[in-house]
Parts: structure tokens; sequence; C-alpha cells
């Protein structure tokens, strides 16, 4: 089932796409910004205990999957499983509509 995409389809596709990258990257940046904070904060509040670690760890694991997700590496819910789920509604739906009638 090939799709045919109006130029305007394509414009607003590649619109979000950049908006997607674009978030990820501020995303990134604030990562990048507030954990030497953090660590600093850690060292010189409580240098016996390293809590930063759990900051660098859980939200770097957000920032992968993020990124994963907008630059089209997403393994589990990409555009080929968005498209079965459609489909599989719309065979739904049509079965609905044919008990019915």
């Amino acid at each position: 089932m090939e799709i045919n995409y109006t130029e305007e389809d394509r414009y607003y596709r590649a619109k979000k796409k950049v908006e997607e990258i674009r978030k990820f990257y501020e995303h990134l940046a604030v990562y990048l910004l507030c954990n030497p904070i953090v660590i600093a904060v850690n060292l010189l509040t409580s240098p016996g205990y390293l809590y930063f670690w759990y900051s660098l760890f859980g939200w770097g694991i957000a920032i992968v999957l993020h990124g994963l997700k907008a630059f089209g590496f997403s393994p589990l819910f990409n555009k080929d499983w968005e498209q079965r789920k459609v489909k599989e509604f719309i065979e739904k739906e049509e079965q609905a509509k044919k008990t019915w009638e």
C-alpha cells in the first residue's frame, strides 16, 4: 500500500520532524547545563555520598530514549507499528459496521 502525500502533507511532516529534533536538542542542553550544578552541589555538601550518579544515569536514559525517538530509531513504537495499528483499527471499525447492518 503506497501512500501519496501532497506537498502540504510532506511539508507538515518535515516541519513536525524538525520540531521533534529541536525539542531533543533543548532537552540535551538542559541536561548538560543542570547536571554540572547537581555534581557541584553534591560534592560541596556531601562528598562522602555521591548521589549525582542517580541524576546522570536516570536522566541520561531519558535523553537516549528521546534521541532515539527524535531521530527515528525507536525500536518499539515506530512508523510501521503505527501503520499496523491504524489498519487494525480501521478493520475493526469496518467489522463493527458489518455486524450492525
